[in-house]
C-alpha cells in the first residue's frame, strides 16, 4: 500500500511538472508571435504623437483644441476608470476622428499580474469603450511599459497590438514647458512614436508644451499622425 502511494505521488508530481511546461511553452511561443511597436521603419516623415491616461476633463479638451487647430490626428491610450467617469469627453476624442487605444482598466502595474488579472484589465477597459462610446479598440499600451510573457499572452489572446514608444517627453514629471520641447525636437526622427499625457495630477505643461511643438515639427517636415497609420496597420 505504502509502495502504492509512493508511486501516486510521484506520477502526480510528474503530471504536474508536465502542466507546468506546457504552460510555459504555450506563453512562450505566443509571446514570439507578438510584436511589440515602439517606432516604425519609415522613408516618410511620419511620426505618431500618444497620449496616455486620460480622457481629463480638461487637459483632454485643451489638447483636442490644439491637434484641430494644425489639422493633426493622434492616438490616445484611456484608462477605462476616466473613461467611466468622464465619457463626454471620451467621446469628443473620438467624434474628434483620434485613435484610442486600451491603457488598462484601472492603470495598476500589471507587471506583477496573473493572466486572468491582466486579461480582465483590458476587457474591462474595451467594455466600457464599447458600452460608453461604441468604440473598440485594438491597440494596447501597458502602464509603464510593463511587458513580459503574461502581458504579451494576453494581448495576444484579447486580439491587441502591443504598442510602446521610442521618444519619452517625460511630461509628466516636469513642469518646464522648453524641457518638453527641447526633449522632443532635439531627438525626434521619422518614425517615432511620441509618448505624452492627456492625464496629469497638476501644473500639466502638456498643452503648452504641444502649442510650440506642432508648429516647429511641421516647420521640419514632419507630419504627425495616428499610430495604425504610422505602422501601416489600417
Amino acid at each position: 500500500m505504502r509502495s502504492a502511494k509512493k508511486c501516486l505521488c510521484l506520477l502526480m508530481a510528474w503530471l504536474f511538472s508536465v502542466l507546468c511546461l506546457l504552460r510555459a511553452f504555450s506563453f512562450s511561443a505566443c509571446a514570439e508571435e507578438q510584436v511589440i511597436y515602439r517606432s516604425a521603419q519609415s522613408d516618410t516623415m511620419k511620426i505618431a504623437i500618444t497620449f496616455d491616461d486620460g480622457p481629463h476633463p480638461s487637459l483632454t479638451p485643451r489638447i483636442l483644441k490644439i491637434l484641430e487647430e494644425y489639422g493633426i490626428k493622434a492616438t490616445f491610450f484611456m484608462v477605462g476608470v476616466n473613461v467611466t467617469n468622464y465619457p463626454d469627453t471620451a467621446r469628443l476624442v473620438i467624434d474628434a476622428g483620434h485613435e484610442v487605444g486600451n491603457h488598462t482598466y484601472s492603470h495598476r502595474s500589471i507587471g506583477k499580474m496573473d493572466p486572468a488579472s491582466i486579461a480582465r484589465e483590458l476587457e474591462d477597459c474595451e467594455d466600457v469603450l464599447e458600452e460608453l462610446c461604441e468604440y473598440r479598440p485594438h491597440l494596447f499600451r501597458p502602464p509603464q511599459g510593463a511587458v513580459n510573457t503574461y502581458v504579451e499572452h494576453c494581448a495576444a489572446a484579447e486580439d491587441y497590438t502591443l504598442i510602446l514608444w521610442s521618444l519619452d517627453t517625460r511630461d509628466w514629471e516636469c513642469k518646464n514647458t522648453e524641457q518638453i520641447v527641447d526633449e522632443v525636437l532635439s531627438k525626434v526622427q521619422p518614425g517615432d512614436i511620441i509618448l505624452m499625457h492627456d492625464y496629469i495630477g497638476t501644473n500639466s505643461k502638456t498643452p503648452e508644451a504641444l502649442e510650440i511643438l506642432l508648429p516647429k515639427l511641421l516647420e521640419r517636415g514632419f507630419e504627425p499622425t495616428t499610430v495604425s497609420s504610422l505602422l501601416g496597420l489600417q
